[in-house]
């Protein structure tokens, strides 16, 4: 029904939550919503009803707030413009005529020079930069503040508040405005006492608060009821109590403000409901009180509370947090998004129309992920509190779960819940860098990958043979692995037959050995299927191993079993991508430029003609910020935050909805941005996105797109399961 008030300087709202709705900034402000969508208020253009987010027509970017009425939504857009969407009856869409939206609309007069927005149950209202505010839509109770009673359909200025006001929130059939003073009036229906002047008398002009002249940071209206945070960090509340909303150990009404029992300091934000209230605290945890019916006070139970009780699941971490009718909903710290209470529209977002007592994730909101790799038929994600953890092809034991079963959704690497830097996942096996410098991999072992001096199997991590520090970064091909030393030099181990190891031979390493000339002066390395590169200090590329593919850049066909200089490239050099038999360059101009096979066109150049050194991948002469090879693909991440793939696409790893190779680069559906890396397996790929989830699509027949099912996606879909080494939000 509400919108959440967040105590910001910004009027940043990154959730709402409607009546039956819900909706979130993504981190590239973009809007997704959630739930029912009878009249059109998810912005889809449809009314169907989504137990999943969708996102919003034409609010890819630029949104910086958000607001939901019972069955409208609206945004505000980063040039201060406002747009609304949903129903309609009252005008509430703020575009002069009364006929339901489906997909956003201008509101008439306010394309600029908005601050906040804010949504009642029939009406909407605007905080202008100057300080102004005004309002639209019904006003049966006088609760558009113009001092009638008559309904408008754009905008009207409230009576008293053209300038000095710092925060709005609406509620039911009433609104509120916090003055730069700190100082609250409010107007509109009254008939529990929610203005808060001691009366019950309906307003249709501001009116003060009683005993709130200053000190007050932020404010929030439920459906009969307003609650404000002081500047002191404690919360006060006031009108209807039936439930106990007012949180003051009562449930008898008050027309003047009472005090939340317990929340006398230490309180950050607060979000009303229509029934119900809840509170973020300085730590990050979450309290709510009141009605109880659908559990929307997150506390595994059904009983009503009129003293605040601890959300189960959420004791740090959270930023922001969203009440509707019978629901809540929190943003995490990095991004994520969980929901709980009734759900019979599918507003908690996880799928399901399942009632839920206490937080659940919303499906592809996922967040904590610091990094990912992809190995052939496997992924993996780092987490930003260094934990690992795999799903997809597991008969190797690459996943380091202890098990050789398969799994399409993330499960923990034994032993490596923290304390991990960098990943990197080879053909069927993977490594893990540790905070310390020492390396530690699992998986395939046939040709010593592993570097434990054997070539045992392992299905859970063990340590890399004199390599417990002092390494600062790794990759893993097809069935070896490389390390780049602190002082700048490069060893690697495992398989040989082509030289890929770089020590002068073809001799299988169990254990690491040093790459002959590179002993320093190293800044990265990528590790192809039989080939290895590394990238010098000074910008120059050095190849070696299998060359029968051209895949070493040197204008030869001829195998190396020593570095050897890729043409064209002794300088300018910022990163490189090694693929099954290609090998590509990101230039420090943003350009990228590409060598080897190329019978997919997975070279970017147009044709499918196999290159000897390196060719320019067509349209991407700049602004590329990352670079990433699969077995014939090549996928890039601009400076935008989008994804851009070519090469091989029978399986979809190109993502863009279609199966046909492409030999240049076309857009990934969808992440057009709000990406910060790029990921490519075999013939999967996965994108992290900037808010800490990750998104895969193409080949999944080993469940390596981590989204619980067996199946091909011709575009992203997000892995549907937390980061389980952050602080969990369980199913109920």
């Amino acid at each position: 029904m509400l919108d959440a008030n967040i105590a910001s300087a910004q009027h940043t709202t990154p959730i709402a939550a409607g009546i039956s709705h819900t909706c979130t900034l993504t981190t590239g402000s973009a809007v997704l919503c959630w739930g029912n969508n009878e009249f059109g208020q998810l912005g889809d253009g449809t009314t169907i009803q989504r137990s999943t987010p969708v996102a919003v027509n034409g609010l890819s970017s630029g949104v910086v707030a958000i607001a939901a009425g019972d069955y409208h939504t609206c945004a505000l857009t980063t040039s201060g413009g406002v747009s609304c969407w949903g129903n309609n009856e009252s005008g509430q869409l703020g575009n002069g005529i009364t006929i339901q939206r489906r997909t956003p609309v201008q509101v008439a007069g306010l394309s600029s020079g908005v601050a906040a927005i804010a949504a009642g149950d029939y009406h909407t209202c605007a905080l202008t930069t100057d300080g102004g505010v005004t309002c639209w839509g019904s006003n049966g109770y006088g609760q558009l503040g113009d001092g009638t009673t008559i309904q408008r359909s754009i905008p009207t200025a409230v009576n008293g508040l053209s300038s000095g006001v710092a925060a709005i929130t609406a509620g039911g059939s009433h609104t509120c405005a916090l003055t730069t003073g700190g100082a609250v009036s409010c107007w509109g229906r009254n008939w529990n006492g929610q203005l808060g002047d001691g009366t019950t008398d309906q307003r249709s002009i501001p009116t003060a608060v009683h005993g709130l002249s200053s000190e007050v940071a932020a404010i929030t209206a439920g459906g009969s009821h307003t609650c404000a945070l002081t500047t002191g960090g404690a919360v006060t509340c006031w009108g209807a109590n039936w439930s106990g909303q007012l949180g003051d150990g009562t449930t008898d009404e008050r027309s003047t403000l009472v005090d939340v029992v317990g929340l006398s300091s230490g309180v950050a934000a607060i979000a009303a409901g229509d029934d119900h209230t809840c509170a973020i605290t300085t730590g990050g945890a979450v309290s709510c009180w009141g009605r109880n019916g659908y559990s929307q006070l997150g506390d595994e139970t059904t009983t009503q509370q009129s003293t605040p009780v601890v959300v189960k699941g959420l004791s740090s971490s959270v930023a922001a947090i969203a009440a509707g009718d019978d629901h809540t909903c929190a943003m995490t710290t990095v991004g994520g998004v969980a929901c709980w209470g009734r759900n019979w529209s599918g507003q908690l977002g996880d799928g399901t129309t399942t009632q839920r007592s206490t937080p659940v994730n919303v499906e592809g909101l996922s967040s904590g992920v610091a990094a990912i790799a992809a190995g052939d038929d496997h992924t993996c994600a780092l987490s930003t509190s260094g934990g690992v953890t795999c799903w997809g092809n597991n008969e190797s034991g690459q996943l380091g779960d202890g098990t050789t079963t398969q799994r399409s959704t993330p499960v923990n690497v034994e032993g490596l819940s923290s304390g991990v830097a960098a990943i990197t996942a080879g053909g069927s096996h993977t490594c893990a860098l540790t905070d310390d410098g020492g390396v530690t991999c699992w998986g395939a072992n046939g040709s010593g990958q592993l570097g434990d001096g054997t070539t045992t199997q392992r299905s859970t991590p063990v340590d890399v043979a004199g390599l417990s520090s002092g390494v600062v970064a790794i990759t893993a091909g097809g069935s070896h692995t490389c390390a780049l030393t602190t002082d700048g030099g490069v060893t690697c181990w495992g398989a040989n037959w082509y030289g890929q190891l770089g020590d002068g031979t073809t001799t299988q390493r169990r254990t690491p050995v040093n790459v002959a000339g590179l002993s320093s002066g190293v800044a990265a390395i990528a590790a192809g299927d039989n080939h290895t590169c590394a990238l010098t200090t000074g910008g120059a590329v050095l190849c070696w191993g299998r060359n029968a593919e051209d895949q070493l850049g040197d204008g030869t066909r001829t195998n190396h079993s020593t570095p050897v200089q890729v043409e064209g490239l002794s300088s300018g050099v910022a990163a490189i991508a090694t693929g099954y038999a290609h090998t590509c360059a990101l230039i420090t101009s943003g350009e990228v430029a590409c060598w080897g096979w190329n019978w997919y066109g997975q070279l970017g150049d147009g044709t499918t003609n196999q290159r000897m050194t390196p060719v320019a991948v067509n349209g991407l002469s700049s602004g590329v910020a990352a670079i990433t090879a699969g077995y014939a693909h090549t996928c890039a991440l601009t400076t935008g935050g989008g994804v851009t793939c070519w090469g091989w696409n029978k399986y979809y790893q190109l993502g863009n909805g279609m199966m046909t190779q492409r030999s240049i680069p076309m857009d990934v559906v969808g992440l057009s941005s709000g990406v910060a890396d790029v990921a490519a397996g075999d013939v999967h790929t996965c994108a992290l996105t900037t808010g800490g989830g990750v998104t895969c699509w193409g080949w999944d027949v080993y469940g390596q797109l981590g989204v619980g099912t067996i199946a091909y996606r011709t575009t992203p879909v997000d892995v549907t399961v937390f980061f389980v080494y952050l602080p969990v939000i369980s199913r109920s």
